[in-house]
């Protein structure tokens, strides 16, 4: 058992004391620094920061009700693809393209050493799914023991991860309620969890260990991202009896966490259909103490292959509306294999529209700032500026320049998709002026009467 002073982050809140890292998230989200910590003494607020990260390259952020909505970039290599420095590009790509965390989900080799690269270089919070490691250090997954699996969370945990993906709610008493699903269980570590527990006929044992699991993130401040192993992974399976067990659990695990001054986030489903969406949010809020929910998109149908960054970002925009905290991206690559650098930056993208929409329909304090800035930039036909302001500004560019690349063309008061003679806003800026000479002719003439 470590014997450590608990350094967290939830520890120092509810001693009343603001850190370093709490001033930074206060500046910025544009909040005061007592309800910043106010919050994380609550457990409405979370701020991942593994204290070995934090004492390196990494800028804290915060995921909860009072912060603007978060996005989490999956990355990380597999069996067959993917070297160490592609995960560094993908990394450097999701964080320029607005990624406010990133999970190294690698299944493949060298994978401390993969870890040990991302930390090093990365400015955001990094998760981990630690399971993945654990499975492949023996034979078979019926080979694993719990002190396994603790070792692989410390390893982890030392080397500076911010916060980890658990799965200590998936129960053996829950496994029969999945009977019936048209898509069983579609978590990994989920799945690999309910092989052991079936092979065995015993308990979880990250649930009959989590508190010694505590006591490992207690150490080094990590957050607990309480995995939900029964998400539905198809709309037929959503808000099911299976689901929702599950997530009783995670409510009691979250209770037991805060107890020990443990950062907790609680992970949410996969695929919902809209009108299921808002009472999801409902329940995990009210299950789970209110505790930040980072969501899988939800996706909201199932038909579109090569496309579900797009239908998980329907789901995201509206889950983030309702209260979920972080949005965890989808790559178009989703269902059909690992993502390439150029799949992370369309579903990070995607992803930030989503959660971009969901501040400004939950009214935060200036969330359509940039809105009007390029609406007004529109307008005005100011192009550069259009650009600069877009959440892409290269692809912005390449696709206005694909038909008009000329250097005139970015002062032109019209695109290529209307021309000269069919701008809307060519018109009504030419209203505009004759209603201001209206107005003036209408002036002069009611002074002389």
């Amino acid at each position: 058992m470590i014997k450590q002073a608990c350094p967290t982050q939830m520890y120092y809140a509810r001693q009343g004391e603001i850190t370093d890292a709490m001033q930074s998230v206060a500046e910025r989200e544009h909040l005061s620094a007592d309800l910043v910590r106010d919050e994380i003494a609550r457990g409405r607020l979370t701020l991942p920061a593994n204290i070995h990260h934090l004492a390196g390259k990494l800028k804290p952020m915060a995921i909860g009700k009072v912060a603007t909505v978060k996005i989490n970039a999956n990355i990380g290599n597999s069996a067959v693809t993917s070297d160490i420095e592609e995960e560094l590009e993908k990394l450097r790509l999701a964080v320029r393209y607005g990624a406010d965390t990133v999970m190294d989900l690698s299944t493949g080799t060298d994978l401390d050493a993969t870890r040990e690269a991302i930390i090093a270089e990365s400015e955001v919070p990094i998760g981990t799914v630690p399971i993945y490691q654990a499975v492949l250090n023996v034979d078979q997954v019926t080979d694993l023991t719990a002190q396994d699996m603790l070792d692989v969370i410390e390893k982890h945990a030392r080397q500076g991860v911010d916060y980890m993906t658990i799965h200590a709610g998936i129960l053996l008493e829950h496994l029969p309620l999945i009977h019936g699903r048209i898509t069983g269980i579609v978590s990994r570590g989920g799945s690999l969890h309910a092989v052991w527990m079936m092979s065995h006929r015993k308990q979880n044992p990250l649930y009959e260990h989590y508190d010694e699991l505590l006591e490992i993130f207690r150490a080094y401040d990590v957050t607990v991202s309480l995995g939900d192993s029964l998400r539905p992974g198809s709309i037929a399976d959503a808000s099911d009896e299976a689901q929702f067990a599950e997530l009783k659990t995670l409510g009691e695990l979250t209770k037991r966490a805060w107890e020990r001054d443990v950062q907790v986030m609680v992970e949410g489903p996969g695929h919902i259909p809209l009108d299921q969406i808002e009472m999801n949010v409902r329940k995990e809020k009210e299950i789970c103490h209110e505790a930040p929910f980072y969501t899988l998109g939800p996706l909201v149908t199932d038909i579109a292959p090569g496309y579900d960054h797009i239908t998980s970002a329907i789901g995201a925009a509206m889950i983030g509306w309702y209260g979920a905290d972080m949005l965890c991206y989808v790559t178009p690559k989703e269902h059909l294999g690992l993502p390439n650098a150029a799949d992370v930056r369309e579903g990070v993208i995607a992803y930030k529209i989503a959660a971009h929409a969901a501040d400004v329909a939950r009214g935060r304090p200036h969330a359509r700032d940039r809105d009007d800035a390029l609406s007004k930039a529109r307008y005005e036909f100011d192009w550069n500026e259009q650009f600069r302001l877009s959440l892409d500004p290269e692809r912005a560019r390449e696709y206005h320049d694909e038909s008009l690349p000329g250097e005139y063309f970015k002062s032109a008061e019209f695109c290529a998709m209307c021309g000269p003679k069919f701008c809307s806003m060519h018109h009504s800026r030419t209203i505009d002026d004759l209603l201001a000479e209206f107005a003036a002719e209408s002036e002069k003439v009611g002074s002389t009467q």
